[in-house]
């Protein structure tokens, strides 16, 4: 039936009935999002009354566009909430949970979908009654005020998994002890693997869900996909022989404790025979995780940071100094270690005491696990970074530009957050690799090189290493000539960070490049590589010997004109700069040459930022000193001067009040001398 303006619904209210019905009797829901998805399906049984009510009436009476198009709207809406459901159900808990706020944001656009649809619908105009009109005009004022909603408990759920992956993420690293299984099945009895049989099916869903990352080049995710397989997989064999151990125990006594110290002793008398190339040049033991420096040696990890964290820049072999700190895998070496290891039966990664020698053993395992510091990776970082960050400095190494280019992408986001990413990403050997191609011809490899070398940067030790590996010159050129202004910009930030530490204060400005590049930057750079540029100048200017170069490479007029440029925001910034240069000479004759310099400075006593209003009044009292009469008659001159020292030496900080004070005074003796 059609009339003029109106349009037939049946069709689209079965529809819509049907898929409310499936979404809400949806049986055994998933573990994650379970907040997000109850607000979902209760919200979805409301408005299937409505379409209940809307069909019963439908044979009887039409319904105006608006609501027929609202409610195709909401047929869309509600299709895509059961497939994000199903996903969710049919996918792993897992990796769910580890993408918890992706599927947060996918559940709070969907209900402003809902929100947008019900914006249309005019429940006036429709015969329902009074009970479900009120459910859904309150439905629709939840869906507008609906926030995103991130459940902290999942959030701990991850935080909780993460650790475990972190401190115990697979056999080989035996050095912190068993793993916590009780720890371990609650954990993934919250989630709801509960059994050998969820087990498995968990680790086929990561299966798939790591193929198909690995088709959309997520080389980080597959990787910690990867380390959760691993964790599952280790679990799930640990608690099972868990259980099988406790129901042999309960049906017989241990065996004599005697046997174990004999077989520790067998076991170790091996180890005099260690082939000489196994062993550490530093301990004289067996080497357990070799990693090869930059002299080409090799040596066992703890060994050899023990002997970097001591202040030592040689190699302990050949006496050669070493060019850079990064350790290297020797993946090859490790391989034949573990081989012969097996062969004989001689544990690699700990050592069983007897009861005879437990006692002074700890102490020494105690004293030796204290001197392991953050160079280390093999105590403290995870494995899930640590094999992700090998593998992606072998790409680097050896891959083709594209690979290249996805690695140092990847190397840069990993490096964007967390202490221990950046050192043990450095650990795995990723400076020289990146600093080499900072040189590229690909302005997209050049940019994450420099991008991750900055991030890198932002590790105390990693300063060391990047300054070691001769990376400076490298990131010069880049910051003078780079592909494109976020290289440049980034090199320039790089440089700020790496020149935090004094010592690389001088050598950095000693660098004939550097401080007219970072000064060309200020002048043509975007509006954040500017800023990055001021904030260099800065760290350099500190240092005495800096200023004479920044102002004779012209950075004063492009300071002082950055000061009436509201886009770049950089105001305090370049304040802070001039306030530094005027110390020298050189910097106090710019500034004074300067005919806007003055008339700035008063409005910033005005309007500008506490820090502002510091630098600022740090500038003219300087300018006005030592025969800064000139200066100090402009002051005079300007009407609103006066009235703005007063008032900061009223209402400043105790240290513009004070300098306030005494540029009154001076200009007090000024007027006083010329009357």
């Amino acid at each position: 039936m059609f009339s003029s303006g109106y349009l037939p619904t049946g069709n689209l209210l079965e529809a819509l009935i049907h898929i409310s019905n499936e979404v809400y009797s949806m049986e055994k829901l998933p573990f994650v999002q379970v907040k997000n998805i109850s607000t979902m399906v209760r919200r979805i049984k409301i408005l299937s009354s409505l379409f209940e009510e809307i069909q019963e009436t439908s044979s009887t009476a039409v319904l105006p566009p608006s609501s027929i198009l609202c409610l195709a709207e909401l047929s869309s809406v509600i299709r895509k909430v059961k497939l994000l459901i199903e996903s969710c159900k049919e996918g792993s808990s897992l990796w769910n949970l580890m993408q918890t706020e992706l599927l947060s944001n996918q559940f709070n656009a969907l209900m402003k979908e809902m929100d947008k649809a019900l914006d249309i619908l005019h429940l006036k105009f429709l015969n329902v009654t009074v009970d479900t009109k009120e459910q859904v005009e309150l439905l629709h004022k939840q869906a507008k005020r609906a926030d995103l909603f991130i459940d902290p408990r999942e959030i701990q759920k991850r935080e909780e998994i993460l650790q475990l992956m972190t401190t115990n993420c697979d056999r080989k690293n035996k050095n912190k002890g068993p793993i916590d299984f009780e720890r371990v099945k609650e954990s993934f009895n919250s989630i709801g693997l509960r059994s050998s049989l969820d087990y498995e099916e968990e680790i086929s869903k990561l299966k798939t869900e790591a193929e198909k990352q690995a088709g959309t080049g997520g080389l980080i995710a597959v990787s910690n996909i990867n380390s959760l397989i691993s964790l599952i997989s280790l679990s799930k064999t640990a608690i099972l022989e868990e259980e099988h151990l406790m129901i042999k125990q309960n049906l017989k006594q241990p065996a004599s404790m005697n046997v174990r110290p004999d077989q520790s002793s067998s076991c170790y008398s091996l180890v005099s025979d260690i082939p000489d190339e196994f062993r550490c040049p530093i301990s004289l033991d067996l080497i357990r995780d070799p990693v090869i420096v930059a002299s080409g040696h090799t040596y066992d990890r703890n060994s050899i940071a023990q002997w970097i964290n001591s202040g030592h820049h040689t190699c302990p072999k050949s006496g050669q100094r070493l060019i850079h700190m990064a350790l290297i895998p020797n993946y090859a070496l490790k391989s034949l270690i573990q081989q012969w290891c097996q062969e004989n039966n001689i544990p690699i990664t700990e050592r069983t005491l007897s009861p005879s020698d437990s006692e002074s053993s700890s102490s020494k395992i105690k004293k030796y696990d204290k001197a392991i510091d953050y160079i280390s990776a093999t105590k403290a970082a995870t494995d899930a970074v640590k094999m992700t960050a090998e593998f992606l400095v072998g790409k680097l190494a050896t891959g083709s530009p594209d690979i290249q280019r996805q690695a140092a992408y990847e190397l840069r986001l990993l490096a964007k957050s967390g202490m221990d990413n950046r050192r043990i990403i450095a650990e795995s050997g990723a400076i020289p690799f990146l600093m080499t191609l900072l040189g590229s011809r690909d302005p997209r490899i050049q940019e994450n090189a420099v991008t991750a070398l900055l991030n890198l940067s932002i590790h105390e030790n990693n300063k060391i290493l990047i300054m070691s590996a001769g990376a400076i010159n490298s990131l010069l050129e880049v910051l003078q000539s780079g592909k494109t202004m976020e290289a440049r910009g980034n090199a320039a930030a790089a440089i700020f960070s790496l020149s935090v530490i004094d010592e690389y204060k001088v050598i950095i400005g000693a660098c004939t490049k550097a401080i007219p590049a970072l000064v060309g930057l200020l002048e043509d750079g975007t509006t954040a590589g500017k800023r990055d540029a001021a904030i260099a100048l800065f760290n350099l200017a500190v240092y005495d010997g800096n200023r004479q170069t920044i102002v004779l490479a012209g950075a004063v007029p492009l300071l002082i004109d950055l000061l009436m440029d509201d886009k770049a925001g950089i105001t305090d910034d370049s304040l802070a700069v001039l306030a530094l240069v005027l110390g020298c000479n050189e910097g106090l004759q710019a500034l004074r040459k300067s005919r806007i310099l003055v008339p700035l400075l008063v409005d910033l006593l005005r309007f500008g930022s506490s820090k502002g209003k510091d630098h600022s009044i740090t500038l003219l009292l300087g300018l006005c000193k030592n025969s800064g009469e000139e200066i100090a008659g402009k002051l005079l001159m300007n009407p609103r001067s006066i009235p703005s020292l007063q008032s900061l030496a009223a209402d400043g900080s105790l240290r513009a009040r004070r300098k306030a004070d005494a540029l009154l005074r001076l200009l007090n003796r000024c007027c006083s001398q010329s009357q």
